[in-house]
């Protein structure tokens, strides 16, 4: 593989394990709020009024309605 032998291949490993130990827990929990927050948008998707323009004509309509 690549040229590289088994304890090559072990002290990358490890290299890259204590670089990222501390960041693991982090990148974890963004993963996990990236995935709650798409659940959540698909959920709600048909609940949001995305037409242009709709909140504006009724503004107009309220203000030349008096």
């Amino acid at each position: 593989m690549f040229g590289l032998g088994i304890w090559e291949l072990l002290i990358i490993l490890l290299l890259v394990f204590i670089l990222f130990s501390r960041k693991l827990p982090e990148l974890g929990e963004g993963l996990a709020k990236g995935i709650r927050n798409f659940r959540r948008s698909i959920k709600e998707s048909d609940e949001i009024d995305v037409t242009p323009g709709s909140k504006q004509d009724q503004e107009k309509e309220k203000k030349n309605s008096p």
